[in-house]
């Protein structure tokens, strides 16, 4: 009888990392109590193991009454719980598979942006309803293209994505679905590829055997998939928990016996039952290692993966990472992880850009066993000759190359490009002089490779050819195309007491301190400061003396211009005193708009000069009588509005008091009223007394 263990049987990595974070935290935090949000795995016996060690499983935040870590599973969780978890004060222990974390991420992206989410899964798994949980649980959830076919069909726009664990026929079939009732579509893939390792290989080993035997537990889905995968193809498929769910075999009539497993299913369940299943018939153990005779069954299980070892190189696949780690899929009984200073040369390497899952890559292993069962792997070290050979290819064709400065030594730098050092002389890492070769310092440059010693592998660079070539060429461009109004975009370069010099394109411009600001500037660091990006007109220019002048104002900033606009003759406007002179006064409209007040248009009465009733500072309403905006004049009146006259004198406040107490007097009535009725007549013929 001949046995056929799936290689991929057994944990994945998601489940692996989250039983991993709980036997870590059994070893390192005794004294703590440890919790698990549901069980961390869907595996009766793992959870028992798990129980006996005092972890506790929860369904429900809220139900904790003490402190201490809680671990979320691989199936991930909604925001809800996370958010719980925060307010009871646990410290939490995310476990989350990397691939259902990626779903959370782009399940939240696509919410935001107004999609509807369709999730094709069971409605009912933990993992749906995490992920549900990230779209406001406003998803469609659909299981089959049965499902599929009772959604509305609507033109609103859709995002699909699937539970890792399902089939790619239910992918498939319900996606037809989908796509005859929504016109806007946006799907992902997002079934995990050991899944999809894990069920091809089950479909091909029950394609040639006579018993196909499928361990895992009951409520497990992924276990489920690959027994009704393995169904199709063998009739005596059977799904088992432990030795004891095993049915009786005929070895006379079975001579094949097919083994997979759920990804939740430890290794010691599968172990237990190659050793049941191989106690039928010790004789007959094709596939299994055999040792004096005797079925030794830890090594069959060994068998059934790839055999490496330290100094290998080998290939495999990105099945996660994380900020600080990348996950690959070897083919070997455990996962490698690659640190992130063990992945790339590049300073600027960013994980979450770079890397892919799905991704194949060649990697070099440095350890099978980093002391928690991970695979130690180096992608950088593996690239290190390649990159060699890049090095001389760039010598050869005066290429540059970028490089990161590691080092400040005697006589200049050390830069690494791909791992590779390359020493910078003083005089050769700026066009410029540099002071302090600190500055550099885990800063990147770009260098042409100037020496080569291939035999002592040293290399000489050189940033200054980079740049003065670079300088060059600019220039070149610059004359060949500068023309008096054209606009570039500059840096500015320094600055002097009498303006600013930017450089336009390997050419230095000056911007005179009169043409920074349309009002009164007293040193241009008011307006610009060294490294600004700006934009300048050329007002005239002089190739042959290497000289060009810049203007930066701009016409619509000019404060007359917006006056022209805003002012009018006949408008009151409400002014400020700047300053006087023999004829009258200057006033301000706004900044950098001013006026004069002649001292004619001040006060109604004759003034010596206008500081005897205005003061600097002083605001008043005046009148604009005229305007000549081209030539940046207006004049206003003050007396048309509200005249200011000045404080009378002693002697005109007697004189005036005077003048009226003259016109107010009066004649005394005479007390006898028929004294006061004198006619003509009386006058002319007096009567006798």
């Amino acid at each position: 009888m001949e046995i056929i263990v799936a290689k991929s049987a057994g944990f994945c990595f998601g489940v692996s990392n989250a039983v991993k974070t709980v036997y870590n935290l059994i070893e390192n935090h005794d004294k703590d109590s440890i919790y698990t949000f549901g069980h961390i795995i869907h595996n009766p016996q793992v959870v028992e193991f798990l129980e006996s060690k005092g972890v506790k499983s929860v369904d429900d935040i809220d139900s904790i009454s003490q402190k201490g870590h809680i671990v979320i599973r691989a199936h991930g969780v909604t925001p809800e719980i996370y958010e719980k978890i925060c307010n009871k004060g646990l410290i939490l222990e995310d476990a989350t598979c990397p691939y259902v974390k990626k779903i959370h991420t782009l399940v939240k992206e696509k919410y935001e942006e107004g999609y509807r989410i369709i999730i094709v899964g069971d409605k009912n798994h933990p993992e749906v309803i995490g992920i549900n949980g990230w779209c406001n649980n406003s998803a469609y959830i659909v299981n089959s293209a049965k499902d599929a076919e009772n959604l509305a069909a609507t033109d609103e726009k859709v995002c699909v994505v699937a539970q890792t664990t399902i089939t790619k026929e239910t992918w498939d079939t319900t996606n037809e679905v989908i796509k005859n009732k929504f016109k806007n579509i946006t799907k992902f893939d997002t079934i995990c590829s050991a899944t999809s390792k894990r069920q091809n290989e089950a479909a091909e080993i029950a394609k040639q055997v006579d018993l196909m035997i499928i361990i895992g537990g009951k409520e497990s889905s992924n276990t489920q998939k690959l027994y009704d995968i393995c169904k199709k193809y063998c009739n005596n498929t059977y799904k088992v928990e432990t030795t004891g769910d095993l049915p009786p075999v005929d070895i006379k009539k079975v001579k094949k016996i097919g083994i997979s497993a759920g990804a939740s299913t430890p290794d010691w369940v599968i172990e237990e039952v190659i050793k049941k299943m191989s106690e039928l018939n010790n004789k007959e153990t094709v596939d299994l290692m055999e040792k004096d005779g005797d079925i030794d069954f830890a090594n069959a299980f060994e068998e059934s993966f790839v055999r490496i070892q330290a100094g290998d190189t080998v290939k495999g696949k990105v099945i996660g990472f994380n900020s600080n780690e990348v996950f690959v899929d070897l083919g070997y009984k455990a996962d490698g992880i690659i640190s992130l200073d063990e992945y790339s040369y590049d300073p600027d390497f960013k994980i979450e850009n770079e890397v892919k899952i799905g991704d194949e890559i060649e990697v070099l292993v440095l350890m099978i066993n980093d002391g928690e069962g991970n695979v130690k792997l180096s992608k950088k070290r593996l690239d290190a000759s390649k990159n060699w050979e890049e090095i001389v290819k760039a010598y050869e064709n005066k290429t540059p190359v970028k490089a990161y400065v590691q080092e400040v030594v005697k006589g200049g730098v050390i830069a690494s490009s791909k791992g590779i050092n390359i020493f910078v002389p003083a005089s050769q890492v700026s066009d410029k002089y540099v002071k302090d070769l600190n500055d550099f310092l885990r800063k990147s440059i770009t260098v042409r490779i100037i020496e080569l010693n291939e035999k002592k592998r040293k290399l000489v660079g050189s940033a200054r050819v980079v740049l003065e070539e670079e300088k060059a060429n600019l220039a070149n461009n610059t004359w060949n195309s500068i023309e008096v109004g054209k606009i570039y975009k500059g840096v500015v370069k320094s600055l002097t007491d009498f303006g600013a010099f930017v450089d336009i394109g390997g050419v230095d411009g000056l911007i005179h301190i009169s043409e920074l600001s349309w009002s009164r500037v007293k040193h241009p660091s008011e307006v610009l400061k060294v490294g600004d990006t700006v934009e300048v007109s050329v007002l005239e220019f002089d190739k042959e003396k290497n000289k060009v002048s810049l203007g930066y104002r701009k016409m619509e900033d000019n404060p007359w211009y917006k006056a022209g606009q805003k002012y009018n003759v006949g408008d009151i406007v409400n002014v400020t005193v700047l300053r006087f002179a023999s004829f009258g006064a200057f006033v301000e409209l706004e900044p950098g708009v001013d006026g004069l007040v002649h001292i004619s248009q001040i006060s109604t009465k004759h003034l010596a000069k206008a500081s005897d009733v205005l003061e600097v500072g002083m605001k008043v309403d005046a009148k604009i009588i005229e305007m000549d905006i081209e030539n940046k004049k207006i004049s206003l009146s003050i007396k048309e509005v509200k005249p200011i006259d000045p404080p009378e004198s002693e002697e005109e406040k007697a004189k005036n008091a005077a003048g009226e107490s003259a016109e107010n007097a009066e004649v005394e009535p005479s007390e006898h009223k028929e004294d006061m009725n004198i006619t003509l007549g009386d006058i002319i013929n007096p009567t006798e007394s």
